[in-house]
Order: C-alpha cells, then sequence, then structure tokens
C-alpha cells in the first residue's frame, strides 16, 4: 500500500492490458468480490504506536519504487526513447490534449501511449481511435502510477528505439508528484475551469514539473481565472519552469507545445 494516501500498490487489482481494438466499456470482472473499498487487508496504525512507523514505511516505500525508476530510465536512454509523464486533476483535458497531440505530430516520430486509471479502457479506446499502440493500466483503489507499473507496461507496450512514449498519469495532484516514473520529463497540466490557486494547494506537483501547461485558454472570456496570479505561484515553487497557454480544441499554443517535445 501506499502510506503516503492509504491507496493500493503492490496488488493483484493493478491490470496491465495492451489494448487492440474495440473493448467493453467496463473493466473485467474481478475474480472475487470485494465488500469493502480496500482490494485487500491493510494493517491501520493504532494511537499507541509511535509517528515514526508510519515515515519509516513511506521512505521504504519509495526508495524502492526510486530503485525500480532508476533502472526505467536506463532501459529508455539505453534505446533512445523519451517518456512524458501527463499529470493533473481529472477533466483538466489531458486525454483530449493528448489525442491532439499524437494527430499533430503524425508520423514525424512513432508515438505510443501508456494511460493510467483507476477502472474501464475509455481514455485508452480514445488513444487506439487514433492509431497509436496503447496499453492501459487500471489501478484498481491506486490513485497514481509508480515505477513498476510502468516498467510492466513498457513491457507490455514494446516501444521502438527512438520512439516518444506519453504517459498519462491517473487524475490527481497529490500523490503521482511523488512517485518517480524514471520518465524523461514531468508536464502538469492544469485548466482554466479550475481555480488559479491550484499551485498554492498542491506545491509539491507544480514544484516537480518539467514544464506547465494551462489548457482550455479558449474558455478565459467565460471563467473567472487570473492567469498571472496562476504564473506567480508556480514561479515561487520552482522559478525556472515555463508555462505554456494552449487550447486542445482550437489549436492556440500547440505549435510551442511540440516544440518543446522535439527538445527533449
Amino acid at each position: 500500500m501506499c502510506s503516503t494516501c492509504g491507496c493500493g500498490g503492490e496488488d493483484a487489482s493493478t491490470r496491465v492490458t495492451l489494448v487492440d481494438g474495440p473493448q467493453p466499456v467496463e473493466a473485467p470482472d474481478h475474480p472475487h468480490q470485494h465488500d469493502h473499498p480496500h482490494p485487500h487487508p491493510h494493517e491501520h496504525a493504532h494511537p499507541h504506536e509511535p509517528a515514526t512507523r508510519t515515515v519509516l514505511l513511506e521512505q521504504d516505500i519509495l526508495a524502492k519504487n526510486d530503485l525500480l525508476a532508476a533502472a526505467n530510465r536506463h532501459r529508455l536512454t539505453e534505446h533512445g526513447i523519451t517518456a512524458i509523464n501527463l499529470m493533473s486533476s481529472p477533466g483538466s483535458g489531458k486525454t483530449t490534449l493528448l489525442e491532439r497531440t499524437i494527430t499533430d505530430l503524425g508520423d514525424r516520430r512513432e508515438t505510443l501511449v501508456i494511460e493510467g486509471d483507476q477502472e474501464t479502457w475509455l481514455d485508452a479506446q480514445r488513444i487506439r481511435s487514433t492509431g497509436r499502440k496503447v496499453v492501459q493500466i487500471n489501478t484498481g483503489a491506486g490513485c497514481h502510477l509508480d515505477a513498476e507499473m510502468l516498467g510492466r507496461g513498457l513491457t507490455e507496450l514494446a516501444p521502438p528505439d527512438g520512439s516518444l512514449v506519453f504517459v498519462e498519469n491517473v487524475g490527481n495532484l497529490v500523490c503521482p508528484a511523488l512517485f518517480d516514473l524514471g520518465e524523461t520529463a514531468r508536464v502538469v497540466i492544469i485548466s482554466v475551469t479550475e481555480g488559479a490557486d491550484k499551485p498554492a494547494k498542491y506545491p509539491y506537483m507544480f514544484r516537480t514539473a518539467d514544464l506547465v501547461l494551462l489548457n482550455k485558454v479558449d474558455l478565459l472570456p467565460y471563467v473567472d481565472f487570473d492567469v498571472d496570479l496562476c504564473l506567480n505561484l508556480i514561479h515561487r515553487l520552482k522559478p525556472d519552469v515555463e508555462m505554456l497557454p494552449v487550447s486542445a480544441t482550437r489549436g492556440d499554443g500547440l505549435a510551442a507545445w511540440h516544440t518543446w517535445l522535439a527538445a527533449r
């Protein structure tokens, strides 16, 4: 389990699936029924136990993850593969932006996708409709991808040397930031339909970003979103990170996004 958030980690509920052709909307049935939210029993801390037990457990989990992330990074570097970890809250437009990006890039570089969601193959089906190879990782009760999941996903995906792999992480602005996957770069997507104060509320996510995409800027005339405030809050956390305003539906700013990708 993840001691940071209490979600399921290395357990049988994580499923890695190569999506090839139409798939059912519903995820495959579990081999057994759950009568509580957790996929397996957890040991819960009791009030009399010292707090350091939780801290040490978290350190052990993250240390193991970092070792696996280093192995993923070596594997990617050895084969000249660029892996972009896309992170955001639900509803930011990650998948729409990914569809548009894949379509715009065309055949300039072979592009593949690893999709992370708790359940369903819905986003993977959307990516598959673009003609790109995609692997779906269903985390069950888990709220993030980790390095072990990415390693399994890469094995199933089998990206060719020199390819570009997008990893669409589970929609969440907390735990995905804590887990190094071994990715080449981290891109955080925030939309103007969210509050401009998101960087202040979720600092670690923005502090670890290599790029921030401000999506849905075509809606700025209709929503109350202070772009300057958002950028200022981001730069307080990471002064050198760039924020690109984009619209996945209208196409604003996508040329700059493509240029950034090419530089990776």
